[in-house]
């Protein structure tokens, strides 16, 4: 059983022995969306991440259980639409898997979302200030190439789930 050392409203530092790690408070997990369209694009968002201090190219994302509903799938079309403005009618679940094993419990469902309409501008809520990137797959290497170039960092959860596709 680990000790909890501090604990805001959706985070928690924890220690077990000498390990200390972070954690989601409540298990609260994440639901990741790799969207594509059937022209041969990927949905991508953009946004300035307060632990960088600079924005980052990610999949859409969002978390699992932050209005008391913990189905992943709710989750994830909740998301799809509120931060792209798209709507799916195909949603496969990939599987759970570990954010970063070595300093956080968290884990999160990955989904492929198919089947793409656009139902509004995304952008987010609540200040989340979200720029929606629609990007042929066969230039995604390049374009974070330039997103790079431009300071913004990419997450890892994107690399792996263009191995998916």
């Amino acid at each position: 059983m680990s000790d909890v050392l501090w604990q805001g409203k959706y985070l928690e530092v924890r220690r077990d022995g000498t390990w200390e790690f972070a954690a989601r408070v409540g298990g609260i997990g994440a639901a990741v969306i790799l969207a594509t369209t059937t022209a041969g694009e990927i949905v991508l968002v953009e946004q300035l991440r307060r632990a960088f201090g600079r924005p980052v190219i990610e999949l859409p994302a969002g978390l699992i259980g932050d209005d008391g509903d913990f189905d992943p799938a709710i989750a994830a079309a909740r998301e799809l639409a509120e931060e792209t403005g798209f709507t799916a009618t195909e949603w496969t679940p990939i599987g759970d898997f570990a954010t970063s094993a070595g300093m956080s419990s968290e884990t999160f469902t990955l989904f492929r979302a198919r089947g793409l309409t656009r139902s509004g501008s995304g952008g987010g809520v609540d200040g989340e200030d979200i720029t929606v990137h629609v990007v042929p797959l066969a230039e995604v290497p390049a374009w974070l190439d330039i997103a790079r170039t431009r300071g913004c960092v990419i997450d890892s959860r994107l690399i792996v789930a263009l191995g998916l596709i």
